[in-house]
This record gives C-alpha cells, sequence and structure tokens, in this order.
C-alpha cells in the first residue's frame, strides 16, 4: 500500500524541515522526486543523500517568486515524462498583527505563500490536465482556521492556501486533478529551533515546552508525521478524496478550551 512507484513528483522547499521529510519518504516508497529549492546546493546536498540510499532525486533551484523560473523548470520536467504529483510545501511565518505589520512584509508573505504557490498550480495544472490526472497538495496551517495571536500575515496567507485547494478541486475534478490540503499545527523543524535562538535567547527550552504544550495532544508534530499523510494524500489509496482540509494538530483545533 501506498506506494509511489515510479510516479514523479515536485515537492517545494523539499530540502529542509516538513519538506525534507516528504521528499525522504516519497523517494523511500519508490517515487523520483524534483526538490525545489531557493538554496540550489542545499537541494543538491538533499537529492544526493537521498540517491545514495537508493532513491531517486533530482534537484532545482527554484524562487518560487519567479514565475518565469517556475514555468521554465516545470516545462523541463513535464518534457522529461508525466508529473504525478505536485506537493506546494513552501512557505514563510511572519509574526505580527494588523497594526505592526508593515506593507513590506504583508507583500513579503503573500508573495511566497499565495503568489508562490499560484505559480506553481498555474504550471502544473496545463500538464495535469492534458494527462488527464494528477495529485495536488497544499500544505495549509491551523492558522487558516483558528485564531492564532500575533499571526495576520501569515493566517490571511494560509487562509488563502484553503480556498486555493477547494477552488482547484472543483474546476479540475473532471479533469482527473485532486487537490487536497494539510492544515498542521506546530511542527518540531530547524525553523523552530532558530526561532527560540533568535527570539528567546537563554529561555529556549522553557519557550519550547511552552509551545509544545499549546497543543492539546502535549508535544509538536515531527516531520515524519506530517510526511506519512501526505504519502497517504498523495497515493492511488487516497483516490476518492478531493476538495478537503486535513488538520494534523494534536487535537489543537478541536480539543483546546
Amino acid at each position: 500500500m501506498f506506494s509511489l512507484k515510479d510516479k514523479r513528483a515536485i515537492i517545494t522547499g523539499g530540502a529542509s524541515g516538513i519538506g525534507l521529510a516528504m521528499s525522504r519518504c516519497f523517494a523511500a516508497q519508490g517515487a523520483v522526486v524534483h526538490i525545489f529549492e531557493i538554496n540550489g546546493k542545499q537541494a543538491e546536498e538533499e537529492a544526493d543523500r537521498i540517491n545514495a540510499a537508493g532513491g531517486k532525486a533530482r534537484a532545482h533551484q527554484v524562487d518560487i517568486t519567479d514565475h518565469a523560473r517556475v514555468q521554465e523548470v516545470f516545462d523541463l520536467i513535464a518534457g522529461e515524462g508525466p508529473l504525478d504529483i505536485l506537493v506546494n510545501n513552501a512557505g514563510i511565518a511572519h509574526i505580527g498583527n494588523a497594526e505592526n505589520t508593515a506593507p513590506g512584509d504583508m507583500d513579503r508573505i503573500l508573495n511566497v505563500n499565495v503568489k508562490g504557490t499560484y505559480h506553481c498550480i498555474h504550471a502544473a495544472i496545463p500538464i495535469m490536465r492534458k494527462q488527464g490526472e494528477g495529485v495536488i497538495l497544499n500544505m495549509a496551517s491551523v492558522a487558516a482556521t483558528v485564531g492564532i495571536a500575533d499571526r495576520f500575515a501569515y493566517s490571511t496567507s494560509k487562509g488563502a492556501i484553503v480556498a486555493m485547494t477547494l477552488s482547484v478541486a472543483k474546476d479540475y475534478l473532471k479533469h482527473g486533478i485532486r487537490c487536497n490540503c494539510i492544515s498542521p499545527a506546530r511542527v518540531h523543524t530547524p525553523f523552530v529551533d532558530g526561532f527560540l535562538r533568535k527570539n528567546y535567547p537563554g529561555k529556549e527550552e522553557e519557550m519550547f515546552a511552552k509551545l509544545a504544550a499549546s497543543q492539546p495532544i502535549g508535544r509538536m508534530a515531527e516531520p515524519d508525521e506530517i510526511a506519512a499523510l501526505a504519502l497517504y494524500l498523495c497515493s492511488d489509496e487516497a483516490g476518492f478524496l478531493t476538495g478537503c482540509d486535513y488538520p494534523i494538530d494534536g487535537g489543537f483545533t478541536r480539543l483546546n478550551n
């Protein structure tokens, strides 16, 4: 079950955090993984590790805010064979409310999280429509549907991801394209560790425990747990699923009182 043997997948932000967990997981299940990463050297290093472990991965230096570059690389990949899976994982975070979020910060979040995802969807759909099948999986967040303090721009961007997911699922249902999204709560990634070092020097352990405890289950998710859900949603076993947002949140959405 959940085999991706010989399927070709693009994973944006696929060389770090949740994206890297997905790249490794998908490759282990037989997929040919195309890693999109703004840091080309990092993408090459992780692709080399996957290949050395017996998987199949290729690295592409791509800034998803650059529409022309995104289209160029999608065309290159499509010229070599089918595109079965697109995972829109790349994204950035921001802390701030509606008052103290600067216009430049708002533009930056929307350019990466919303327009970057749009660029990839815009490039992928004609390829998948011509094939008559394909899977698109977007990374949303519990912040899209639950009020979280000081996450105005980030929450806005992830709300857009949920809406985009539903729109694509509706418009391309008859073309054999499935589209879903995942909404994680806090996940323990290198980003979290870096955030704590930068904003809470000397109090990293205390703040980590506080953030972990905000999930009713009592801990943060691990990237591999998010990757496992992504694997299922991109597999043939999930063929009856489209147009859904899947929280993976340790009870955060429904059990916080």
